[in-house]
């Protein structure tokens, strides 16, 4: 596999943490790769061949060949077809308000088509991705088609953008008490703007966020043990730092550790 990862022009940083690409030849048996929950919404197209996804059930289905992939809340488990050939956008967390048309919770664990969300103009850049010839000529693209979008979209809420600062910079290991207290916003008002700007709650964030940091550490094997891991990234016990992971990766940390997931050590793996 070949994954690479690129950075946005400056008046996008705001909105989009990076660009990805990512290059894999057919395999003769293709396998299963678990995606993890990061918190953030991720813009695709496939100019190579398309993904199986699966369901809760354990049925497929093949994802589209351009969509946005709304917030995860759990493990996405998807198998190559053919040759790989992904470009990506991954947003900040909070960083597709500005240019969705629907409401973000709506596209909770889902694939939604580029023609759905913007319609002729959603199909229009999925032509120009596609038909391109280099990565930066697609950064190009891309930066062009969210910049005219940004012109006349909503705002960020301050609040907002404040609580997913403290959350990223504290690994996500404070209280939502602790972080309504910092922002000095009523809890409640804060879960009702979270929900509407990023389609997670501040403590399915904080969990995912507080998770991802744990991931890197244990690919990245800067770890003595399981059980020192959990301490490190404040959970409250090794029960509930089990429950926690496997809830966002469908393993425990032990069987995970053990498992070959090309993807999460892609994307996870390194700073």
């Amino acid at each position: 596999m070949n994954y690479q990862t690129f950075q946005p022009h400056n008046d996008l940083a705001p909105l989009i943490k990076c660009y990805w690409t990512l290059e894999s030849p057919k395999q003769d048996k293709s396998e299963k790769q678990t995606i993890v929950p990061d918190g953030c919404m991720e813009m695709i197209f496939h100019y190579g061949d398309l993904y199986k996804q699966y369901t809760e059930n354990c049925n497929s289905i093949i994802q589209p060949k351009c969509f946005v992939m709304g917030q995860l809340t759990r493990p996405l488990e998807i198998e190559p077809t053919g040759e790989t050939g992904i470009f990506s956008v991954r947003f900040q967390p909070d960083g597709f308000l500005p240019v969705t048309t629907i409401p973000i919770k709506e596209m909770e664990n889902t694939a939604v088509s580029l023609e759905k969300l913007f319609g002729k103009s959603g199909q229009e850049i999925e032509q120009k991705i596609i038909n391109a010839n280099s990565t930066m000529e697609r950064i190009e693209l891309i930066e062009t088609f969210l910049l005219e979008r940004l012109s006349a979209s909503e705002t960020i809420d301050r609040i907002v953008k404040s609580t997913v600062e403290t959350i990223l910079t504290a690994n996500g290991q404070l209280s939502i008490d602790e972080l309504s207290r910092q922002i000095n916003t009523n809890r409640r008002q804060l879960e009702r703007k979270f929900s509407s700007a990023i389609g997670l709650s501040p403590k399915q964030l904080s969990k995912t966020i507080r998770l991802q940091a744990t991931l890197k550490m244990l690919l990245n094997k800067k770890f003595t043990s399981l059980t020192a891991l959990a301490y490190e990234n404040e959970y409250y016990d090794q029960a509930h730092f089990i429950k926690d992971f496997k809830e966002f990766t469908g393993f425990t940390p032990k069987e995970f550790y053990g498992t070959n997931l090309k993807m999460s050590s892609l994307f996870y793996g390194t700073d």
